[in-house]
């Protein structure tokens, strides 16, 4: 395997050159289309004039703006960045034919609409396909195709009720407790992006299109991982066991002088280390910690005496003392901390892109580096920023456009 030559300058972005309609809204489909405009996919996102995707409208807090103008919502800033914004009614025959006209040019199609309503408009996969045989056409839902009934709605709180993310997380003596964050449209939007990538190899090779289908419950059983493969195979369901992990220990939050510190000590030589840095030698030596299934045996007496230690000095000096003894150990941040923290200490989190309407704007970056191409950048955009250039890119004439705008069938703002 070839190594890239710096002095040839970036390599070109994975995905440049396909282009991908836009048309879901909120959180699990925008999120997938951002990672993959982050590729280089050029995104046209699909959007009602007036309303644009919910999120828009979700919030406060708001960036930029004023007492008359609220601003862009952080929502819908945090998930729609390096995408065109094409605003059109589709309940309008030339703006529904122009979206009709875009997926049948895209290499890709993605949509969340209620069951039924895609395949009314046209844009179903079997319409979709019939024009564009290399479609690769995704659907995202709460409950899947094949879930009774098929039209019940699928938010993120019903959804972590519903596939025991819930029922895994809180104090193990408290009430069930939701994740901080959506994260079951996030673990979704990462798995329509996964599928999408596939079924997009297979395509440019052979031209064989795919339908795709990603429920926020089929993603967050998934997502489980060794919980869900528990409670298989003992056929009980895993206990709450609030900070702390069911099957590893020490693995949790520990008091210190002045705060808390996280202590994940994965194995076995690993608890060794950790024992040495805190000078316990006892509690090496013990026989009934010295495996990991000892210790979860004997959880609470062995995290009684770690806690007493670790309370005897502050934060810092504990942090100090076990990251130098190669002991997994972290502070407990607020996420503005978290995002400081890690820019600070090199790990490139942070892009600045300029908005046209919220001025300098921060966002996060994916997951995931390129190092040979780096990620294009541009502002989230604004609701129907792009929709004349895109609608005449599909052929509708100056005076086609023009009067779509006239009659609100279709959206463009004047930019500052």
């Amino acid at each position: 395997m070839s190594t890239p030559d710096p002095a040839a300058g970036p390599a070109p972005l994975p995905l440049q050159g396909v282009r991908i309609a836009d048309l879901s809204r909120v959180l699990a489909g925008p999120y997938a289309t951002m990672l993959l405009a982050d590729m280089g996919a050029e995104v046209v996102k699909v959007e009602q004039p007036g309303r644009g995707d919910d999120t828009r409208s979700w919030g406060p807090p708001h960036a930029g703006g004023d007492e008359d103008t609220p601003g862009e919502a952080a929502y819908f800033l945090s998930v729609n960045r390096n995408k065109r914004s094409l605003a059109v009614d589709l309940k309008d025959p030339e703006g529904l034919a122009a979206v009709q006209e875009l997926c049948s040019r895209s290499d890709v199609v993605i949509q969340n609409f209620r069951p039924g309503v895609a395949e009314r408009l046209g844009l179903g996969y079997e319409k979709v396909a019939g024009a564009n045989p290399a479609v690769v056409y995704c659907s995202v839902s709460g409950f899947g195709p094949e879930h009774e009934p098929n039209t019940r709605p699928g938010f993120d709180i019903v959804v972590q009720a519903e596939s025991g993310l819930m029922a895994t997380t809180g104090p193990a003596e408290g009430p069930a407790s939701k994740v901080g964050v959506a994260l079951t449209d996030v673990l979704t939007g990462l798995n329509a992006a996964v599928g999408i990538l596939g079924a997009l190899m297979r395509a440019r090779s052979t031209g064989q299109g795919e339908n795709i289908s990603a429920s926020l419950v089929n993603s967050t059983l998934s997502g489980l991982v060794n919980l869900t493969q528990q409670a298989l195979v003992t056929g009980e369901e895993p206990r709450r066991v609030g900070n702390a992990h069911t099957t590893i220990v020490p693995y949790q939050p520990f008091p210190t002088a002045d705060s808390e510190i996280v202590v994940a000590a994965g194995n076995d030589a690993l608890y060794q280390r950790l024992c040495t840095a805190l000078d316990r030698p006892d509690l090496a030596g013990d026989e009934r910690y010295s495996t990991n299934p000892g210790r979860v045996a004997h959880r609470e007496e062995l995290v009684s005496e770690l806690s007493a230690t670790l309370r005897g000095r502050p934060a810092d000096h504990w942090m100090e003392f076990l990251v130098q003894a190669g002991v997994p150990v972290g502070r407990v941040r607020g996420v503005l901390d978290a995002l400081r923290t890690g820019q600070a200490n090199g790990d490139d989190v942070l892009r600045t892109v300029e908005h046209p309407t919220a001025g300098l704007l921060e966002q996060v970056r994916a997951g995931f580096r390129l190092e040979g191409s780096p990620p294009p950048l541009t502002a989230p955009p604004l609701l129907g920023q792009h929709s004349a250039a895109v609608l005449t890119e599909l052929g509708l004439t100056g005076e086609q456009v023009e009067a779509m705008l006239e009659r609100g069938a279709a959206q463009q703002p004047d930019l500052p």
